[in-house]
């Protein structure tokens, strides 16, 4: 296994982990991290977006085998991480949520961030300069 492979089973393992825990244990996913109880009916946009983490994470599996025939997606995850480092600053700096709540997904964000630049495979010529 290569440093590519390596980070894109990384990332797909927590990706899967996060949306299983999002579609089947929601309430409870989000007391353990210490953010105020949800309603009910909060646990539908969550189980929503639990799709999106668990078909992501798959999909890494498949970057993991091919990363440079699928780098636009590998490109998608560090833009999500991206997203997700600026809402925690955001809302840390806002103080919607503490710092001592965020700093686990701000890090892991930030690592999974620079992890991935790392790896990223170097374009080759397609002809299609618009995602190079």
């Amino acid at each position: 296994m290569n440093r590519t492979q390596f980070v894109c089973y990384l990332i797909a393992a927590s990706q899967i982990v996060l949306g299983a825990l999002y579609l089947f244990w929601p309430a409870g996913f989000i007391a353990w991290q210490g953010l105020s109880p949800i309603n009910a009916d909060t646990g539908y946009p969550l189980a929503m977006l639990a799709g999106r983490f668990i078909v992501y994470g798959l999909g890494m599996l498949v970057i993991a085998a091919h990363p440079q025939t699928y780098r636009i997606w590998l490109d998608g995850m560090v833009g999500i991480q991206l997203i997700d480092l600026g809402a925690g600053l955001f809302h840390v700096a806002t103080g919607t949520v503490a710092l001592s709540h965020a700093i686990i997904p701000m890090g892991n964000a930030a690592l999974f961030i620079m992890l991935m630049v790392w790896v990223r495979p170097r374009s080759v010529d397609t002809g299609n300069t618009a995602f190079a």
